[in-house]
């Protein structure tokens, strides 16, 4: 037995069994096994050691950072000790030690822009988002510094001229996590939230730069180096076509401070560790970046890479908490029998693994797709488009509930703020709000339909995937899979109805996660994957008597699915 089996074994003889200790990595054997099938067998080779430290530190010195940083939100110093009026956000230790190993260490913000962790040319999208959930699972908020980085990064890649990136890439590349530079993008204004439209920020020409006003309302990382800013040129129409895109530096190329003002920080529910603030624009000096007439276009580059990364958090989040919940249900015992083999306690424990096994492959089924788009896929860009606002959608609200049930099982102590389940329930509650409400991005998944028929182009690939299950089951998800097209086209028309966009939207998830596990289960030869799609099929997207209880066949399915869990964390 080794030293990390030999601590859960005592945590697990307490009154209320703990996590920690625990292989994060080597327990979870769904994220093993897809990385297998997207992942390059020599990259996979290359990045086992990666996945094993981060799941290792998951359930130790970055638990504890996360735990510590949460306690110590960040605080605003308005002014130097000279008297000058420039604004220094002071973090607790715990969160630079956080974004040491984030940035630093396993440089996250940097994986797809450049060679790192020794690999000789940029990762893949899947061992980026491997790395991102593994780590979700002690910390969600720095994640945000970390994706609106890379996002950052990417963005500028593609529409900003060769000045600016000899300016500043390689800062936002710099291996010397001293000398990196981190990102941000302020687009919310108290006015201009879901509504980016209404953004009255103003942009005035001044010689190679411009000067921008305005008050940007919800600035995550608030004192980042570089911000990407949504702003209306002087003159230029309402509505988002109006809008052009900024690169606003906190410190102008002179050394002096940037001309706005962190009015105060934001005191919230989650992510308490992460700065994010109000910010008054008082003649910012900015870049324009690309097209003056398609900011808006521009910056949906980089909410679109932020929307795949809370889709990968909420899946971590939730993976979390069904560890958190198979701890008790292992350690503990009431009736004089196991949690574990309690009825209800297994019937909870499906209605958590469901969801977060359902996130974690369209998630990095999304990222494949990613990466296929990068590369001039035509199809592939086609999917990204409507896959992104899918996880999104689906992955941030299901981690609400899973979180909960988490925390539910954990009993009363799963209330108290000493243990996790208080900091995941916080958290998970944030992924539906960043980066568009659940109602926008419904209507994300219906625009992408409306517009290139990006749900056509989804089901014509499912269906390949669905081909090769059994008979019955083929025949059942196709048919659930047309229903899902039908309403999503029913809310896509012009004079449709828009109330069944998000009902439409959950329905095409369901079915794609179903169509998932089908596949996987043929590429893998695992058949409990496929009992994970019977089980999708039956409480997800087939018409049910809310009192009929479940019928024999899932409860088995339900069972090996469990069963298959427990086994992985025995082996971890």
């Amino acid at each position: 037995m080794n030293v990390q089996q030999r601590n859960l074994a005592a945590a697990n003889t307490s009154p209320s069994p703990e996590s920690r200790g625990l292989d994060f990595y080597h327990s979870d054997q769904s994220l093993k096994a897809l990385l297998g099938l997207y992942l390059p067998r020599p990259e996979l080779e290359h990045m086992q050691p990666h996945f094993e430290r981060l799941g290792r530190l998951v359930g130790d010195r970055l638990d504890d950072l996360a735990r510590e940083a949460d306690k110590m939100p960040p605080r605003l110093e308005p002014r130097t000790r000279q008297g000058e009026d420039r604004q220094t956000i002071v973090a607790a230790p715990a969160y630079k030690a956080m974004a040491q190993i984030a940035f630093g260490e396993f440089h996250l913000a940097a994986l797809s822009h450049r060679p790192a962790l020794g690999w000789e040319k940029p990762l893949s999208s899947a061992s980026k988002y491997a790395l991102t959930y593994l780590f979700a699972q002690s910390e969600f908020g720095l994640l945000c510094p970390v994706n609106m980085t890379d996002s950052l990064t990417r963005t500028i890649r593609r529409f900003a001229g060769r000045e600016l990136l000899d300016r500043y890439l390689p800062g936002l590349l710099a291996e010397d996590f001293d000398s990196q530079l981190q990102g941000a993008m302020f687009m919310t204004e108290r006015f201009a939230g879901s509504d980016v439209g209404a953004t009255e920020t103003r942009a005035v020409r001044s010689g190679d730069r411009w000067q921008l006003y305005g008050d940007k309302w919800f600035c995550s990382n608030a004192d980042a180096h570089l911000a990407l800013v949504l702003a209306r040129p002087e003159g230029a129409p309402a509505g988002t076509a109006g809008l052009g895109l900024f690169l606003m530096p906190r410190t102008l190329p002179s050394g002096e401070a940037n001309r706005y003002r962190i009015v105060r920080l934001k005191d919230k529910l989650g992510t308490r560790a992460m700065p994010s603030g109000e910010i008054v624009l008082e003649g910012a000096a900015a870049w324009l970046i690309g097209d003056l007439n398609q900011g808006f276009r521009q910056m949906t580059e980089m909410v679109n890479q932020s929307r795949l990364s809370n889709g990968v958090r909420s899946a971590g989040m939730m993976r979390r908490a069904v560890h958190e919940a198979l701890t008790v249900a292992l350690g503990r015992r009431a009736f004089g029998q196991r949690l574990i083999d309690l009825p209800l306690v297994r019937r909870q424990l499906i209605k958590m693994i469901l969801p977060a096994e359902a996130a974690l492959s369209v998630a990095l089924f999304t990222a494949d797709c990613l990466d296929r788009a990068d590369a001039g896929d035509a199809e592939a860009q086609v999917l990204r488009r409507i896959l992104t606002p899918l996880v999104k959608l689906r992955a941030c609200r299901e981690a609400r509930k899973v979180a909960g049930d988490a925390m539910e099982m954990r009993g009363g102590n799963g209330y108290i703020e000493e243990w996790i389940e208080p900091r995941l329930l916080r958290e998970s509650h944030l992924g539906s709000i960043w980066e568009g409400t659940s109602n926008i991005i419904a209507l994300d998944v219906v625009r992408a339909a409306a517009k290139a028929q990006a749900h056509r182009a989804l089901a014509r690939r499912l269906e390949s995937m669905i081909a090769p299950a059994p008979a019955a089951l083929t025949e059942a998800l196709a048919e659930r899979l047309q229903a899902a097209l039908a309403l999503i086209d029913r809310a896509a028309q012009r004079d449709g109805d828009p109330r069944a966009a998000r009902q439409a939207a959950t329905g095409l998830y369901h079915a794609a996660a179903a169509a998932l596990f089908a596949h996987e289960a043929e590429q893998l030869g695992d058949p409990v994957r496929l009992d994970l799609a019977r089980l999708v099929l039956a409480h997800k997207l087939t018409p049910r008597d809310p009192l009929a209880g479940s019928s024999p066949e899932d409860d088995a399915a339900a069972d090996r699915v469990i069963d298959a869990l427990v086994a992985a964390r025995v082996g971890a």
